[in-house]
């Protein structure tokens, strides 16, 4: 009588999707997320946002995006970026260790000044901390009037 051998395994097969990898946080906890166009790398970005800093990150692109329904995203350089289809940018914001900066790149034309200095003269910061209330009444005004603005390029 013949020994019969014991089967060999199947090989396992690659799944048609690779698992997905958290986003690598880079210095101050700033999402490491692929350049990308449209709301899907921006919801990425947000979700990847540390601690405090998702929220706020949702909490600033809800107030973008129902203060201008239309808006354009893209994730350039590890920030969300917003602005009007093929025509240029009006903001961007970036998560640093102690708080999130939203940059206005025509920000030295809005009404009232956002606090935040450059050392761009056009360019004006909005830094965002833990503790801090974000008025966002104020910021919906600043959105609108960027938005009218001339854009930048990048």
């Amino acid at each position: 009588m013949a020994k019969k051998t014991p089967k060999k395994p199947a090989p396992k097969r690659a799944s048609a999707k690779p698992a997905a990898t958290k986003p690598k946080l880079l210095s101050g906890g700033n999402p490491q997320i692929a350049k990308g166009y449209g709301d899907e790398p921006v919801q990425a970005y947000i979700a990847a946002m540390p601690e405090w800093k998702r929220e706020l990150g949702e909490r600033l692109d809800a107030i973008i995006t129902r203060t201008l329904p239309d808006v354009a995203k893209a994730v350039k350089w590890n920030s969300p970026f917003y602005g009007r289809d093929g025509e240029g940018w009006f903001l961007s914001f970036h998560c640093f260790a102690k708080y999130v900066k939203v940059a206005f790149f025509k920000g030295a034309a809005l009404r009232p000044l956002p606090p935040g200095e450059s050392k761009q003269k056009e360019v004006r910061y909005l830094d965002i901390h833990e503790d801090d209330e974000l008025d966002e009444a104020q910021f919906a005004k600043w959105v609108k009037q960027a938005s009218k603005l001339p854009l930048e390029r990048m």
